[in-house]
């Protein structure tokens, strides 16, 4: 059995506010891509995968519609980059979803 070492980027979260590991690559070309890459962790990038679904979902998106993209692309900028997007101090992701009884 080989032994292999893993390198671990570190970035300092603009999101969560710490010091947590990198995006392995950028999301997406362009600018905010870029941003995104140098400025936001992979564990905020899953909190922004989930958030992506629940726009996706409630505003019944079209993915092949320009104007959709272009709304989930705002939606993305605001929530890694904008006013209050940062999270509380205290705050800690859950560990698991709560059990339904």
């Amino acid at each position: 059995m080989a032994r292999y070492e893993k390198t671990i980027t570190v970035v300092h979260c603009a999101k969560l506010n710490r010091e947590l590991e990198a995006l392995p690559r950028r999301p997406f070309p362009g600018p905010l891509g870029e941003r995104i890459y140098n400025e936001i962790s992979g564990q905020a990038w899953d909190m922004w995968q989930q958030q992506s679904t629940i726009l996706i979902n409630h505003y019944g998106l079209n993915l092949a519609d320009p104007r959709s993209n272009d709304f989930l692309f705002e939606q993305m900028d605001e929530f890694f980059f904008g006013a209050g997007a940062q999270m509380p101090e205290d705050w800690t992701p859950p560990t698991a979803a709560p059990r339904k009884k």
